[in-house]
């Protein structure tokens, strides 16, 4: 079995695949800077509580947008499953084609999350929007070329900072308002957080189909938020599991020897 583990600025996102099938997903925080030890045995309390056996892993990869962490998850893999992970960066296989002035810049989440939605979606052309602690979107050709993306605010950041850096705005639930135009604070917090990521999406999805010259463009929904904007019809499709299906792919690409068994 392949643990793939995908690790944000808040939360690292894990999942246990064996073929092409996840057999568990779990999450856990990633801003109390955990010891290895702390990491190796959440790791391995995780899957026995969820009937896997930690001897049932054979590969681990890695993707990570905190440089910090890296070190302590692979001492952790090393330590507690006697496996040295792959962890996506410079010289790892992608088969994405990245078209950007610094494509070292591009994070690990987004190059795992473009992989996952070309395996799943090939020979189209996408618009990708990950909707998590940042929002980010990004243009991806059917050639399998990264063609460049934007980020922004995601909606709990942008909602923090409304709650911090103002005197009389409270934190909210994060939820579809009942109304555009809301009759109290509450209410207008979660609509101004709401609708200008639909109004974004939509932009973004313009402005694609004017690169693409109006071919047809697939727009893909992932990350942690996106479940709360599923119903508006911004999205073709859904997916949110698709950076472990991005990285199981490139584990694959880079060592395909070793997953015959993964098949």
């Amino acid at each position: 079995m392949l643990l793939a583990l995908d690790v944000g600025n808040t939360q690292i996102f894990g999942g246990v695949l064996e073929g092409k099938v996840i057999r568990l997903r779990f999450r856990r925080t990633s801003q109390d800077k955990a010891s290895s030890d702390e990491i190796g045995l959440f790791l391995k309390q995780s899957l026995r509580e969820n009937g896997i056996e930690p001897e049932a892993i054979t590969d681990i990869v890695i993707s990570s947008v905190v440089p910090d962490a890296n070190h302590t998850i692979a001492s952790a893999c090393i330590k507690y499953f006697n496996l040295r992970p792959l962890i996506l960066g410079v010289g790892v296989k992608t088969g994405l084609k990245v078209a950007i002035q610094n494509p070292q810049e591009l994070g690990a989440d987004r190059v795992a999350n473009a992989v996952g939605a070309l395996y799943l979606h090939p020979d189209q052309n996408l618009v990708l929007v990950d909707l998590g602690t940042a929002n980010t979107a990004c243009i991806i050709g059917k050639d399998k070329e990264y063609l460049g993306g934007l980020i922004t605010p995601g909606v709990r950041l942008s909602m923090e900072v409304l709650e911090q850096r103002t005197a009389k705005l409270p934190s909210v639930e994060i939820k579809v308002p009942d109304v555009m135009f809301g009759k109290n604070t509450v209410e207008q917090i979660q609509s101004g957080l709401y609708y200008p990521v639909v109004g974004m999406v939509k932009e973004v999805v313009q402005e694609a189909r004017h690169v693409f010259q109006d071919e047809k463009v697939l727009v893909v929904g992932t990350g942690g938020f996106s479940r709360v904007f599923e119903k508006t019809g911004i999205f073709d499709v859904l997916e949110p599991d698709l950076v472990l299906v991005g990285l199981r792919q490139i584990y694959e690409l880079n060592l395909k020897p070793q997953l015959d068994h993964l098949a």
